[in-house]
């Protein structure tokens, strides 16, 4: 089983204690995400889990653990995001500065190729314009030459739930443009660009999810959990099968994600796992890091 930890929240983040608890358990449960009444066990125990994947924005806390994680025999790698966006869009997500030295820190304790950099979602708008990005991912790319072999990007996703905080971004003068409607060719010319800077760097660039694809742009499609960069990396076959309950241009293979929305509390305008920053800040406060659920909806 593939452990996904957790395309709903950031667990290394905010729940790192959590997770290492329900480790030396053995176990979680899990609420159905659209019956919380219902809540399903996931064994967390070494010879269940084939590896576990993290995506986060901040893994300092769950470092600590990660030798234990290693002397348990646990496979694991990072999905880790590290853009600099202004304050309005990534709302309590840490420095850039701060990012590049705990990932640097990260990359160097469990080597390179299991620390993939994420710049995603890209938001283009009058505040972070395709200038910005490619100073931006220039910037960061350069700086993490040699501490990830991989670069993920993707292009914001205009999902229903986020109307009302993309209408407060350009109500406080954030006004963003929808990529996926653009056939500007300097916008071709930003692809390109971005996919030349990861070569410069030694990154292999892919995408996440993108309908259409990128690899006009020689940005080939990417999976986050991906069966082939597992076999590589770690030298294990996992299963082929694309997860049916993930959008239909996502070519991740199938998992168990442990985690549960609205729990997060980075706070970015574009989160699609987040409908509400006050119930995540609810349930957070509610959250107790020795019980068997990440947290307990009081019913």
């Amino acid at each position: 089983m593939i452990v996904s930890a957790s395309r709903r929240t950031d667990i290394p983040a905010y729940y790192a204690q959590w997770f290492i608890n329900r480790i030396r358990s053995g176990f979680c449960t899990v609420p159905n995400p659209f019956n919380r009444k219902q809540c399903s066990r996931v064994s967390l125990r070494p010879e269940d889990v084939t590896i576990i994947v993290f995506w986060t924005r901040n893994p300092q806390p769950l470092i600590r653990y990660l030798e234990e994680l290693n002397q348990l025999g646990y496979r694991y790698y990072f999905q880790y995001t590290v853009m600099n966006n202004p304050r309005l869009i990534d709302t309590t997500t840490p420095s850039l500065s701060s990012s590049l030295k705990v990932f640097k820190k990260l990359s160097g304790l469990i080597g390179s190729e299991k620390v993939i950099w994420r710049y995603d979602p890209v938001i283009i708008s009058n505040s972070t314009d395709i200038d910005f990005h490619i100073e931006t991912y220039k910037r960061i790319a350069e700086t993490l030459r040699n501490y990830t072999k991989r670069s993920v990007i993707s292009l914001l996703d205009f999902y229903p739930k986020l109307t009302k905080r993309l209408k407060l971004l350009k109500d406080n003068g954030v006004k963003i443009v929808d990529c996926n409607k653009t056939s500007d060719k300097r916008f071709d010319k930003f692809m390109y660009t971005l996919a030349g800077i990861a070569e410069q760097n030694k990154m292999e660039v892919v995408s996440c999810a993108e309908d259409p694809d990128l690899k006009r742009y020689n940005i080939q499609p990417g999976k986050c959990i991906d069966n082939n960069y597992i076999e590589k990396v770690f030298g294990i076959n996992v299963t082929h099968k694309k997860d049916p309950s993930q959008r239909k241009s996502c070519g991740c293979v199938v998992s168990r994600d442990i985690g549960v929305y609205n729990t997060c509390l980075s706070g970015c305008q574009y989160c699609y796992a987040t409908s509400s920053f006050e119930k995540a800040k609810a349930l957070h406060k509610s959250h107790t890091p020795d019980s068997a659920s990440m947290v307990d909806y009081g019913d």
